[in-house]
């Protein structure tokens, strides 16, 4: 993060004392000495595609499904570091090969049935085995991008709370990816009893019982009271407030307790509402535009990188962004290990963009599409407006911009089967390593239809580093390998970087507790409201 950025969130922070109150201090609460209970409405931009989190890939489905599941481990609150959770403790063996893990006893399904070993493996068989039978009600989105198939050798019920994965190769960031929602645990009852309907009446083992879903509108779920862990709130409503000034409102008005993605034109009044906290953490993100290097002009890499040179992030960042955000050179975050800041980012340069185009037989620049996200996010908090700033960057250089959008589902839909020319997007890091970013981004196997590599860029150098960075436990050897992946993305430009966010989440100052994930997700089972 720039000094000029920093020194603005600590003045924020210390004007708003807010920290000890939310995602600063480490609060312990308990039944005894704290007030707790209470209905929490999060107001945020979307709504989720789907509740099966084995199937979907957004943040909006994701901040449903969380509350919802459980996995075999779980990132600590606040950080990346791994814990139990339906996992009470796990071997892995000398090589690396195999993974061994204990299960929590006396859980039970939203259902009642119970949580054991085979409720395990009917997770995740039904995302790999092509034989069985509810494979078909894929596609098994994420389990495709970290490509799960090649790595998995077996899973297997050792007994009832005793289940093994073994391994075909060492997958260094293994146990963290069953941190992530993919790896989630449902109730094998009710998935059988309507495979195409649970998505939209999902049953875990998580903090949150689902109770309804109004489309468009709000996600209803209330406490689960046999949670094995403490559970506050009595009743969670995601709620759905496109427009970033109306959550603001909800929010002062009382309506909404805490929202996501504010406009940056709106922290001056909520720094100096003292009804409101301000909570906020350098954002493990980037937002780009991918160039979809299947369909010309942009299989031709000075093409790529005329766009680069044309593209003046620091006229996006004032003008979207505001104090929070940070112009982006590398797919991965700067607070990321491996980043690689020797790398120079590319200059706004309308000369050197509109010689790269004549080189490629492109003098008079050509018509193209910006594909544009209806939705904010973290990485990109107004994509329509980033589009309309592009298009007329572009137009410097002859490149004329026609701006396409679609519903949020039909757009991650669209842009994962390769149909647009560009498309806006981002990612926010799922599990704190390099990989989750440059191999589920990046790769060759994630440029596989539906992708997550959406530029369907396929650079075999690029791709043979990575791959190697995820076979070895050695983590200087790693960095070494995806710094060097860096330098051939650089070059490349399958991408145009826009920026890397600070994520800030304003809430009432009632809401207690409350901490930003590094891994964008918003958790809530921590979560106690001060009457």
């Amino acid at each position: 993060m720039n000094r000029q950025l920093l020194q603005i969130l600590l003045l924020i922070s210390s004007a708003l004392n807010v920290f000890a109150n939310g995602s600063g201090e480490d609060v312990s609460v308990s039944a005894e000495d704290k007030k707790m209970g209470g209905v929490l409405v999060f107001a945020r931009s979307g709504d989720s595609v789907g509740l099966d989190p084995a199937r979907e890939m957004d943040g909006e489905s994701f901040y449903a499904t969380h509350q919802v599941f459980d996995t075999l481990v779980e990132f600590k609150i606040g950080t990346t570091d791994i814990v139990p959770a339906l996992a009470e403790r796990w071997e892995v063996s000398q090589d690396g090969l195999s993974y061994k893990f204990f299960l929590r006893k006396g859980v039970k399904f939203h259902d009642g049935t119970p949580f054991n070993a085979e409720a395990v493996v009917f997770s995740f068989m039904r995302q790999w085995d092509g034989t069985h039978p509810y494979y078909e009600y894929g596609p098994w989105k994420y389990w495709g991008y970290m490509d799960m198939d090649s790595i998995i050798h077996s899973i297997t019920a050792i007994d009832e709370y005793t289940v093994e994965f073994k391994l075909r190769m060492v997958d260094a960031p293994f146990l963290a990816n069953l941190a992530m929602e993919f790896a989630s645990i449902v109730s094998p009852a009710a998935y059988k009893a309507d495979p195409e309907g649970f998505s939209f009446k999902p049953v875990g083992t998580g903090p949150f019982k689902f109770v309804s879903w109004s489309k468009d509108s709000d996600i209803i779920l209330e406490k689960n009271e046999n949670y094995w862990q403490p559970v506050y709130l009595d009743r969670l409503i995601l709620k759905v407030i496109p427009d970033a000034t109306a959550r603001w409102l909800a929010l002062r008005k009382g309506e909404a307790d805490i929202i996501d993605f504010p406009a940056a034109d709106d922290l001056p009044a909520m720094a100096a509402d003292s009804s409101i906290q301000l909570i906020q953490q350098a954002g493990l993100n980037v937002g780009y535009l991918a160039l979809n290097t299947e369909k010309k002009p942009y299989d031709d890499k000075r093409v790529r990188q005329a766009m680069n040179y044309a593209i003046n992030r620091d006229e996006i960042i004032k003008a979207v962004y505001g104090n929070a955000g940070q112009a982006a050179k590398n797919p991965l975050p700067p607070t990321m290990w491996s980043y690689n800041d020797d790398i120079k980012p590319y200059p706004y340069d309308i000369a050197k963009a509109k010689a790269l185009l004549a080189e490629a037989g492109y003098p008079n620049g050509f018509e193209t599409e910006i594909w544009a996200m209806p939705v904010a996010r973290p990485y990109n908090p107004d994509a329509r407006k980033i589009a309309e700033i592009m298009q007329a960057q572009l137009a410097k250089v002859n490149i004329k911009v026609e701006i396409i959008s679609y519903e949020w589902g039909a757009y991650l839909d669209k842009i994962g089967n390769g149909e647009h020319k560009s498309a806006l997007f981002g990612w926010y890091g799922d599990n704190g390593d390099p990989d989750n970013f440059l191999f589920v981004l990046l790769s060759i196997p994630a440029a596989e239809k539906p992708a997550s590599n959406i530029a369907f860029w396929r650079n075999e150098a690029f791709n043979k580093l990575v791959v190697q960075a995820k076979g070895t436990m050695n983590q200087t050897r790693r960095n070494q390998l995806y710094r060097k992946a860096q330098e051939i993305f650089h070059e490349e430009a399958p991408w145009i970087t826009i920026a890397h966010s600070v994520v800030t989440v304003p809430a009432r100052t009632a809401v207690k507790n409350f901490k930003i994930s590094p891994t964008g997700l918003r958790v809530f089972k921590q979560v106690w409201l001060d009457k």
